[in-house]
């Protein structure tokens, strides 16, 4: 039996009111009778149904064309020569960009932007110690014989890490383990004294200019930073195998900042207001010592000369390695760092596909172009699946399809350097992003080897989770990319957007837009190394490409489905439960202080019940479609999309974490110690941290202050979801 209809505009039974309004007293309209009307009105639909194909018609299209061909060759040609931001090589890759989605008749500009990047001018490492030699280090990756790229080699930056501060320092060095703040903690109860020394630290764990960051604090006057065989060579090195070479070197920034340095909580448009060069240099974002990035065969060395007393298991290298000990000395090492922070020109590509039915809404795609190297892994993995699933969406159109919502492509620069140009757009455009964006969804590297990985705001959970039911597992063809995820799922299946990682943080964590980003694989040995080059995706990354094309499967499925669906497929359920588990592990760190979390307790009780009322009302439009097609009222679908829509931009708050103002999002933003690093109730986190240190009253007065401020953005979601005023 059908349900009972809908109740009309003003809320009466459709009892009394006929499905065909009276005729009004014109001679035309007087002579039409209700039967005609039903004929005419059921032609009307079946002629639809049989002219315009069902969105699931096209989406199953859509997953039919992927090309690995069309893959393949985008990458080669993004990838012949390093293209880092700022650089003219960069300008060709955008040209190619432009090219390609311009060639499929996509509306296509470039939105160009002038930003503080940083470029090394002159870099020199030496060791020495008692009885021994002074060792020059070279600095330099080597190439090897039979390379193809060997020649385009000589184009890449040396090695250095963008906005070390310049200088020259000769100390005694000291082991940090992976620079964290507990490893310069346990060196200070060890006594090992680090200010005015050279701290050596390995990758591996936090975000490297909080490495530089944290030896800075602890008073160090120099940085190096290494890769470990532990961690980086754990087997056959490129190119017999995927592991980094001795002489490789992980590159990279080490701005713990958003965006433009001088243009900090504004966008860097043409005559905008600047802080100078200097200024920007001397903020807490900044390193603010000379750091370098190292081999690991250099690091190794350093470490065979550092004395005093040997490091704890856990700081200790793999098989093979020497005993490791925290010095200071005997070794000194005479660093010296000159670079160039300059303004250069970066561009952004974005491409539009004009929605048909709802074009002021938006479903934004976002990768990056600029790499450190050659970029095949990052970001050009991504930029491939970008410009594959473009050639698809150019193919759907071929065959009638025309999205419901306004589709844009966007292919961002300067990303390695502190996601520059995702910012800057972010920042630009923020009042037209926050009142129509649906969703945002980014690939950075597409793909880093096997298994699959996704990251959501949490009412996009559902929709991956049902996407990936319809793509191909890559390296298995009788099962789905879902049954991949949930064979490779380590402790939790779709983790969190609060890291700095990437550029869905603008979009998530400034102005709270819904937000995915997936991947295949999620590591990689050679990362912002030079062999990141497409020998090495050919080789051991994706011999078939087949993973490129599933990547892109997955992302334009997804982008399809919010794009076409009348009703935005979005189920905030997830997100109660996430909030009820944050709330969890605050209590569980709370125990015997005076703090409550009642208020906290409270708002996510009153989210819970708007997720409840939200899911009824999504239940009952789907059932109205069904039965009753012709009753639905266009307003009450969109005043409900609206609500989903809206509900993540209440976790914003205009003041920001505080010390963090640009980070808005009170729910998910980077670790205070770890800008990679998601962190859940983040202003929360950082005053417990606080707290933990001072044990003053007044520090817990602002842990609970906290607490009140992340209750006060729930009950705003929750009255945007439900759609209610107090």
């Amino acid at each position: 039996m059908p349900p009972p209809p809908p109740p009309d505009d003003d809320g009466s039974s459709s009892a009394r009111t006929p499905l065909i309004p009276t005729a009004p007293p014109r001679r035309a309209v007087a002579r039409l009778h209700p039967l005609p009307l039903l004929v005419a009105a059921a032609f009307a639909a079946s002629y639809h149904v049989l002219v315009a194909p069902a969105p699931s018609y096209y989406h199953s299209l859509f997953l039919s064309l992927g090309s690995n061909d069309t893959a393949a060759a985008h990458l080669r040609e993004l990838t012949l020569r390093p293209h880092l931001a700022g650089t003219e090589a960069n300008a060709r890759a955008a040209a190619h960009v432009v090219s390609s989605l311009s060639s499929l008749s996509f509306p296509t500009r470039v939105a160009p932007y002038s930003v503080l990047l940083s470029y090394p001018i002159h870099r020199s490492l030496s060791l020495s110690a008692p009885a021994h030699a002074t060792t020059p280090f070279a600095l330099v990756q080597d190439t090897y014989p039979g390379d193809p790229y060997a020649a385009a080699s000589a184009e890449a930056v040396p090695t250095f890490l963008a906005y070390a501060a310049s200088g020259s320092v000769a100390a005694e060095a000291v082991y940090a383990n992976y620079g964290r703040p507990e490893d310069f903690a346990y060196l200070a109860a060890r006594g090992v004294d680090v200010s005015g020394k050279v701290v050596l630290a390995r990758y591996g764990k936090v975000y490297r200019g909080d490495i530089v960051i944290n030896a800075r604090k602890a008073g160090a006057a120099a940085a190096l930073i290494y890769t470990d065989d532990k961690d980086y060579a754990a087997g056959k090195a490129f190119p017999d195998g995927p592991w980094m070479p001795p002489s490789g070197v992980q590159v990279g920034s080490t701005f713990k900042g958003v965006g433009d340095p001088t243009t900090p909580m504004w966008a860097s448009s043409e005559g905008c207001e600047r802080v100078s060069i200097a200024e920007a240099m001397a903020t807490e974002d900044m390193p603010g010592i000379p750091a370098l990035p190292v081999s690991g065969r250099d690091g190794e060395a350093i470490l065979q000369l550092i004395g005093g007393d040997v490091a704890p298991e856990d700081w200790q290298g793999g098989d093979g390695a020497p005993v490791y000990r925290l010095g200071p000395g005997p070794a000194v090492l005479n660093l010296t760092y000159v670079g160039n922070e300059t303004m250069a020109t970066i561009q952004n590509v974005i491409s539009v596909i004009q929605g048909k039915e709802e074009p002021d809404r938006y479903i934004i795609l976002g990768n990056h172009r600029d790499a450190w190297t050659f970029g095949a892994v990052d970001p050009n993995s991504g930029t491939a699946a970008l410009l594959e699933l473009a050639q698809r969406f150019s193919e759907l159109q071929k065959k009638g399809w025309r999205p419901r919502r306004t589709i844009i492509l966007c292919n961002w620069d300067a990303e390695e350097y502190g996601l520059v140009g995702s910012t800057e757009w972010v920042e630009e455009n923020r009042a037209m992003l926050t009142s129509r964006t649906v969703a945002y969804l980014n690939v950075d590297s597409a793909v880093y080897g096997a298994g699959f990985y996704a990251s959501a705001t949490p009412q996009l959970d559902e929709l991956l989770k049902e996407a990936s039911k319809q793509v191909q597992n890559p390296d298995n063809e009788t099962q789905s990319l879902y049954d991949l995820w949930m064979a490779s799922a380590s402790s939790s299946l779709i983790g969190r957007l609060g890291g700095g990682g990437s550029d869905y943080s603008a979009f998530v964590q400034h102005i709270g837009i819904p937000s995915v980003d997936v991947s295949m694989g999620s590591e990689y040995p050679v990362y912002h190394s030079l062999y990141d080059d497409f020998v090495w995706m050919e080789k051991f990354g994706d011999p078939l490409f087949r993973r490129h094309v599933a990547v892109a499967s997955m992302w334009g499925l997804v982008a399809l489905r919010l794009s076409d669906e009348e009703i935005l497929p979005f189920n905030y359920s997830t997100y109660a439960v996430e909030l009820e588990n944050g709330a969890i592990d605050i209590n569980e760190r709370l125990l015997g202080v005076p703090v409550s979390l009642s208020p906290l307790q409270k708002s996510i009780e009153d989210f819970k019940r708007a997720t409840l009322q939200v899911d009824s009302e999504l239940k009952a439009l789907q059932t109205w479609k069904v039965w009753y097609p012709w009753r639905k009222n266009p307003l009450t679908v969109r005043d409900l999309n609206e609500r989903l829509m809206m509900t993540e931009r209440a976790f914003t708050d205009r003041e920001g974490l505080s010390g963090r103002p640009w980070y808005k999002h009170l729910i998910y933003a980077p670790s205070l110690h770890d800008d990679y690093g998601a962190q859940v109730y983040p202003g929360v986190d950082d005053a417990i941290q606080m707290a933990e240190r001072t044990n003053t009253s007044e520090s817990w007065r602002s842990v609970q202050h906290e607490i009140y401020r992340i209750a006060r953005v729930i009950k705003q979601a929750s009255l945007v979801l439900s759609g209610g005023l107090t």
